[in-house]
C-alpha cells in the first residue's frame, strides 16, 4: 500500500520556564491510503499534539513529516493553508461552524476559499448535505440544529473539497451514545464507499475499536499499534514500538527537516 502519512522520529518540545515538555517523544508511523486509524490516549498523552501535526496546523520540533510524500517542514504558511483547505478534512467535536450562516453556506465555505464557482460549489455542497442526511436542513442556521445535525454538517464540509484525509478529533465527544453511534456509521460509510483515509483521535477505546487500527500513545510514545483483530501492524514487533518510548530526546530545538 502507498503511504499517505509519514511519521520519522518526531518531538515535538515546549519550553515551560525552565523544564522542558516532550509532547511528542520520538514518534515514528506510517498510515497508508485507505486506511481507518484511531490515535487513542488518555488527557496530556499527546494525541492532540499529534493532531495537531498531522493536520499542519504545528510543526514538530525535531523529526520528518511527509504527507502525500510532501515534506510538510519545508512548506511556506500559503502552502500550508492550501494543503489544510484541499488535502484535509477537519471534524472537531465543537462542529466550528459559523452561526450566522446556513448549512448550506457553511459547507460551501473551503470551495469557496478554493476559488470554485458558486454554481458548482452551490451544487456539490447540496450533494454533500444530502449523503449525510442532511438534505431537509440545509437552510437551517447551526442554532436551528441538533448536536447530530450540527456533526453531520461538519462531515460534509470537511468533504468540500474531496480531500485526501479526513482528521476527526473526538467527533462524538459532545453527542449522545446513540447519535455517536450514527455519526461513526457515517465515517464507515465515508471510508467503505469512497475510500477515504480516516484517522479519529479519540479517549473511547470503544470508538477506537471500531476501526481497522489503533495506536495508542502514552507519555507522547506509542506503546501499541494493533489492528481491530489485535495483530500488530505495520510489519512492526510490539518490541520495537516499545523500544521507541526507551530513546532520550534531545532537548536542543533543531526543526523538522526532511
Amino acid at each position: 500500500m502507498e503511504h499517505l502519512i509519514e511519521l520519522k522520529d518526531v518531538y515535538k518540545i515546549y519550553h515551560m520556564g525552565d523544564e522542558d515538555v516532550h509532547a511528542l517523544d520520538g514518534v515514528s508511523l506510517t498510515i497508508d491510503k485507505g486506511e481507518f486509524v484511531a490515535i487513542v490516549g488518555q488527557s496530556g498523552s499527546g494525541k492532540s499534539t499529534l493532531m495537531n501535526i498531522i493536520g499542519a496546523l504545528d510543526q514538530p520540533t525535531d523529526g520528518q513529516y511527509l504527507l502525500d510524500g510532501e515534506c510538510v517542514g519545508n512548506l511556506k504558511d500559503k502552502q500550508l493553508s492550501e494543503i489544510r483547505n484541499q488535502k484535509i478534512g477537519f471534524v472537531f467535536q465543537t462542529y466550528n461552524l459559523i452561526p450566522r450562516t446556513s448549512a448550506l453556506a457553511n459547507v460551501e465555505l473551503p470551495m469557496l476559499y478554493a476559488g470554485v464557482p458558486h454554481g458548482e460549489r452551490t451544487q456539490r455542497a447540496k450533494e454533500l448535505l444530502a449523503l449525510v442526511g442532511m438534505q431537509d436542513r440545509m437552510y437551517h442556521k447551526p442554532d436551528e440544529l441538533s448536536g447530530g445535525q450540527k456533526q453531520r454538517t461538519a462531515i460534509a464540509r470537511a468533504m468540500a473539497n474531496n480531500p485526501t484525509l479526513i482528521l476527526a478529533d473526538e467527533p462524538t465527544g459532545a453527542l449522545d451514545s446513540e447519535t455517536g453511534h450514527h455519526i461513526m456509521d457515517l465515517f464507515h460509510k465515508l471510508h467503505r464507499e469512497q475510500g477515504k483515509t480516516i484517522v479519529l483521535i479519540t479517549h473511547s477505546r470503544e470508538l477506537a475499536e471500531e476501526t481497522e487500527r489503533i495506536i495508542t500513545l502514552r507519555d507522547g510514545r506509542i506503546v501499541d499499534d494493533t489492528g481491530s483483530n489485535g495483530e500488530i501492524t505495520n510489519d512492526r514487533d510490539v518490541n520495537d514500538i516499545r523500544e521507541q518510548g526507551e530513546r532520550k530526546a534531545d532537548t536542543g530545538k533543531r526543526g523538522a527537516i526532511c
